[in-house]
């Protein structure tokens, strides 16, 4: 499975995904719009989505629908989307009903809760909720993504099946985070955690970040984002010197307020020349750093993502705020 390629970056928004778990999206169609559905429901993530137009079926007869027309035996990767983890606690209900489906989800791989664009719900007002029955239910599961934060839970758990799992928030509770570290996940390759703002209930901090630099409880990483971040410098330091860095493929420490600072830090550490790729996409860095990174990491191999520099989108040049990518 290719863990790069599916990881979508939006600098100022989330929008749908078109990909997920190595697959495209395909999102079943509403009843007033039919179309044929694939002849391999293996083959596709099936996407489950109402949208905001008022002739859009209710949830439960979509849904119903979906699971009377799908091959459900054949599905490898759900995506459920918008606008049912905006309000009325639709992400409990659906959680609910797959913990239900479970006997006839047997090839249940790969699950995305909250596929909402940024037209639909702000990434800050989407309710989510514990999604401990999920895990609990699948243990095959290789893939849990999860957008949005408030309402959200994350169990300490032991899953031998999870491969990959990513939070895009504009505010990572440290609950949330906290229970990760703690969480035995033993074949977990691919973590990626959106921070964001303390306005929108980022209450993580380093500290709490420090278990997944030493890499201790999880023996397979090989791909860490710590990434949306307000003290990215902070974060860039402490990377720096984080034993699990010399076994990662790749590194994403982009999105956030990263700077010059952070940036020294990251050349001034360990190497970074066994990287595949170094994402630090949306930042506030120099034209003469951004040189001095390329020219030290590029002529190894690594591809190097210095694309969306914020203080290009500064009105006003003497202002030295500076944002996360993705909060609000």
């Amino acid at each position: 499975m290719e863990l790069l390629a599916d990881v979508p970056r939006h600098p100022r928004s989330v929008d749908h995904l078109d990909r997920f778990h190595g697959l495209p999206v395909l999102t079943f169609p509403q009843a007033s719009l039919p179309r044929p559905l694939p002849d391999d429901p293996a083959s596709v993530a099936w996407r489950v989505g109402v949208g905001l137009r008022e002739d859009d079926e209710r949830t439960d007869v979509y849904w119903d629908r979906f699971v009377a027309n799908v091959p459900l035996e054949e599905v490898r990767a759900l995506v459920l989307g918008a606008p049912w983890f905006g309000s009325d606690g639709m992400g409990e209900y659906l959680i609910e009903a797959l913990v239900e489906l479970r006997d006839r989800l047997p090839r249940l791989e790969a699950l995305f809760l909250g596929d909402v664009h940024f037209e639909e719900s702000e990434l800050s007002w989407m309710e989510q909720c514990d999604v401990a029955p999920v895990l609990e239910a699948y243990p095959g599961l290789r893939e849990l993504g999860v957008r949005g934060s408030k309402g959200l839970g994350f169990p300490v758990i032991r899953h031998e099946g999870l491969r990959t799992l990513r939070f895009e928030t504009g505010g990572l509770p440290a609950s949330v985070t906290r229970n990760v570290a703690a969480s035995e996940l033993p074949n977990l390759e691919y973590l990626e955690l959106w921070l964001g703002d303390e306005w929108y209930g980022c209450d993580t901090t380093l500290e709490d970040l420090q278990p997944f630099l030493t890499g201790e409880r999880l023996p397979s990483l090989l791909h860490l984002g710590l990434q949306n971040s307000q003290f990215q410098d902070e974060i860039a330091a402490a990377v720096a010197q984080a034993p699990v860095v010399a076994r990662l493929e790749s590194l994403r420490l982009s999105m956030g307020v990263l700077g010059d600072e952070g940036a020294e830090a990251l050349l001034g550490g360990q190497p970074l020349t066994h990287l595949r790729f170094l994402d630090l996409h949306h930042h506030y860095l120099s034209d003469a750093m951004m040189l001095r990174l390329w020219d030290a990491l590029e002529p190894a191999g690594v591809r190097v993502d210095l694309t969306g520099n914020g203080d290009e989108d500064d009105e006003d040049e003497d202002d030295d705020t500076r944002y996360v990518a993705v909060s609000e």
